[in-house]
């Protein structure tokens, strides 16, 4: 049961994705959910925005945050199409989050794997990975071997 919500989120994440390739923009989605409903969104915005911190991620808990008033964001999920950088881990771990899902692992940054361990047993939130892997992967490696050519 839980598996099918996490891919159902995870669609709407990757559309999230979509529309930040269709900009020009890395396509990583994601959004905020809490109690069945979405709460916030984000799809990296970095280039348009001319803002290194413009991450799919705190554009979501930003718009979630301002959604429910807080900053708090306690019982609550994220999904990512692409496992958190470091930068949005502090994010993560500031606005208090339940839960972590995301799609994709960075595939040359072995480093996060245990930081991530870590991550998850230092602050109690539960970490799932790998959900939609090859769909989020793949608008990944597409977009970066369009770049490339």
């Amino acid at each position: 049961m839980q598996d099918d919500q996490d891919k159902y989120w995870m669609k709407i994440a990757l559309k999230n994705a979509y529309y930040a390739k269709k900009k020009g923009e890395v396509p990583i989605g994601a959004i905020v959910v809490f109690e069945k409903r979405i709460i916030g969104r984000g799809r990296n915005s970095s280039i348009s925005q001319n803002d290194p911190t413009a991450h799919a991620e705190i554009i979501a808990l930003r718009r979630a945050g301002k959604k429910i008033k807080n900053y708090r964001l306690l019982n609550t999920t994220l999904y990512v199409t692409l496992q958190p950088c470091i930068m949005c881990c502090g994010a993560i771990i500031n606005s208090r989050i339940k839960r972590l899902v995301f799609g994709t692992s960075y595939k040359k940054k072995y480093f996060l794997e245990n930081f991530f361990l870590d991550l998850e047993k230092k602050n109690k939130f539960h970490i799932k990975k790998n959900v939609m892997e090859n769909q989020c992967s793949k608008i990944l490696s597409n977009f970066f071997k369009k770049k490339r050519c």
